[in-house]
């Protein structure tokens, strides 16, 4: 971090692992128009009766903690001699410090980026001179690592995620998450926009398992899909559309494969 003095916070990313998508699209906000390659099942999901592990909800009082700056010297020192890599902290004069968190994405629903410079031209031409744009999937396991300062607020480390990875969503559809493990159960806990997740990390100490932080939907139980354009419902009514219809071939051709079984069973068999 530089200028720690500066109100604006700067950001580092080292990529954890690479992008793939699941579902290739290019958008046109004008034609409305949006083709999606479908390679898997995502949105035909079953809904969940009671939540899981994950999903239980626990208050974490480390936000309270409020630090004089030789206790944050202190706690930098203590947090440093846990970690055996190069992701060190380090204090400043004014008592703010800097260091590492990393950032794990576990998004169920596509992102969007500027379409490739490479054919933008005649992509542009074929839009009429509307900018397109290309929506894709993130592996489950994609994780980044952010050089940011004590003073970063969880809202400002989302917005500098999308823009280093160019998402041009909106970023009210995200929301970090702090995640912990305790007495074999997991606890998800949505971090506030103004709260500060070095300040979070620095109090939990480096231990994922005691503290990680998560990137989701920024959702409360329902969707909200005012959050999305036009062209981004459309796409989700057609792949629902084609993952019900391939469903019910699937059930169609298993029920004429079982009554195809059970008319053989009666004509091999001796009545009696």
């Amino acid at each position: 971090m530089k200028g720690s003095d500066s109100k604006s916070a700067s950001f580092e990313m080292t990529w954890g692992s690479s992008a793939s998508s699941g579902y290739c699209s290019e958008e046109d906000p004008e034609a409305e128009f949006e083709q999606y390659f479908t390679a898997r099942t995502s949105l035909g999901r079953k809904p969940r009766s009671e939540p899981r592990a994950e999903d239980k909800d626990e208050p974490v009082e480390l936000e309270k903690q409020e630090l004089t700056v030789a206790e944050v010297q202190q706690k930098v020192k203590e947090y440093n001699a846990q970690i055996n890599s190069n992701l060190f902290m380090n204090t400043n004069k004014d008592g703010s410090y800097t260091g590492f968190i990393k950032v794990q994405f576990k998004l169920v629903r596509p992102v969007s980026v500027p379409a490739p410079k490479k054919g933008q031209d005649a992509a542009a031409k074929r839009a009429g001179g509307v900018k397109r744009r290309t929506s894709f999937y993130l592996p489950k396991d994609t994780s980044k690592h952010l050089h940011i300062s004590s003073r970063t607020s969880a809202r400002e480390v989302i917005e500098a995620l999308l823009k280093k990875f160019t998402v041009v969503d909106n970023p009210g559809k995200f929301a970090l998450f702090e995640r912990s493990e305790r007495h074999d159960q997991v606890y998800l806990r949505k971090i506030s926009d103004r709260e500060r997740p070095l300040h979070l990390r620095l109090c939990a100490g480096p231990n994922e398992k005691v503290l990680s932080f998560v990137l989701k939907e920024n959702e409360t139980g329902e969707v909200n899909w005012h959050a999305f354009t036009m062209p981004e419902l459309k796409n989700f009514l057609r792949i629902l559309q084609r993952e019900e219809e391939e469903r019910v071939k699937q059930i169609v051709q298993r029920y004429a494969l079982a009554r195809t079984r059970m008319q053989e069973a009666l004509a091999g068999s001796t009545p009696g």
